[in-house]
């Protein structure tokens, strides 16, 4: 559930990151959508499914807090009331 917050966070600021897999395949852009087990990774004008049981690491270009992701998932909650 953190996982998924954490993703739809950075899809939303629209940061670039950089994926490892636990493969060890290393993968960059940007979280351009984030789906119940996957997430679309996109560069250069091309996406990517990634699937979040092959994650390892998510690393994002700036930093980001805890609080930064109970807020988002707040503010989500209060609009889905509200809508």
């Amino acid at each position: 559930m953190l996982c998924n917050r954490f993703e739809k966070l950075l899809c939303e600021r629209q940061e670039g990151v950089t994926v490892f897999l636990s493969n060890g395949v290393k993968l960059s852009g940007v979280i351009v959508h984030v789906g119940q087990g996957y997430f679309f990774l996109s560069r250069d004008g091309m996406h990517q499914k990634v699937n979040t049981h092959a994650v390892a690491t998510i690393m994002p270009g700036d930093a980001i807090s805890l609080q930064d992701i109970r807020a988002a998932h707040s503010e989500q909650r209060n609009s889905e009331r509200v809508g």
